[in-house]
């Protein structure tokens, strides 16, 4: 097996939006962002044979856990505000499913959108700044797979062992003050909020981060472009507010165009880097 250096574990998805279908799921833009920033990408996962094989950019490296279906979600914006169904879903990804050579990675991201992974995974890489995405434990499926709230149960399972938590308003608002202290117990942390930019914990503290300028053609998969490149760029550096102001220039750079055909590489995260920061008069 291929070496990697930043693991993704989590479900990609078929996504219905506006009456297309198109690859989704948070570790299938924390992927192709970690892959178009110059990381070598090993992605866990479980799919069925009805997900496109070009789908992922060439040299990700997919270990896929047999299953007999794709998890799939119809994704609608009434009034702004999104709305998930979910129609399928695949098997769950254990931690014997994490290949031995992939524990010592530098970096690793646990992405479930549907509660699918397992949490005792994030004991299992030995040295990885390790990023979450916790939204798929924070998510129950109701009548006719309509998709709602519910708390983080095993948080304290995952805390321990984690370097950044990033979560957007929508998934905590239900429970924002339990989610608040999360953020007291991991060095890095954010909660996205769209057009308004993040909030941004560090050690426990606040700061503001100021959204980049953009012309919103598709806001799906921003937070998670934020939450790979805000690890990502932690990890090279910890600088943590230099890191933000990346995520904040990758996610907006993300929603330019359908999909994840706007996800930034290197030279284009950097040059939208400059200009941001020189609005921003620093």
């Amino acid at each position: 097996m291929a070496d990697v250096d930043f693991v993704v574990v989590g479900h990609v998805t078929l996504d219905e939006v506006a009456g297309e279908v198109r690859p989704g799921g948070s570790a299938y833009y924390v992927a192709v962002t970690a892959r178009r920033l110059g990381l070598r990408v090993g992605l866990l996962t479980a799919f069925a044979s009805d997900f496109p094989p070009d789908a992922l950019p060439a040299g990700v490296v997919t270990v896929n856990v047999r299953t007999d279906r794709t998890t799939r979600y119809r994704v609608e914006s009434p009034g702004r505000r999104r709305s998930l169904t979910l129609r399928s879903r695949a098997a769950d990804i254990e931690e014997g499913h994490l290949p031995a050579e992939w524990r010592d990675v530098p970096v690793a991201m646990l992405c479930p959108v549907a509660g699918e992974v397992d949490p005792a995974l994030a004991g299992a890489f030995v040295e990885a700044s390790l990023g979450v995405t916790p939204q798929g434990w924070m998510r129950t499926r109701g009548t006719g797979g309509a998709v709602a709230p519910q708390p983080w149960e095993d948080a304290d399972l995952v805390l321990p062992y984690a370097q950044s938590v990033v979560v957007s308003i929508e998934d905590i608002e239900p429970f924002e003050k339990e989610a608040i202290e999360w953020f007291q117990h991991v060095p890095l942390g954010a909660v996205t909020r769209g057009s308004q930019g993040a909030i941004l914990f560090v050690n426990g503290d606040r700061y503001h981060v100021e959204a980049d300028r953009v012309t919103e053609v598709d806001p799906v998969g921003a937070g998670d472009v934020f939450a790979a490149t805000l690890l990502i760029e932690y990890q090279r550096d910890a600088q943590p507010w230099d890191a933000a102001a990346a995520a904040a220039c990758a996610a907006a750079a993300s929603v330019e165009a359908p999909g994840a055909a706007g996800i930034p590489d290197r030279a284009g995260l950097e040059a939208r880097l400059s200009a941001y920061r020189g609005r921003l008069g620093g």
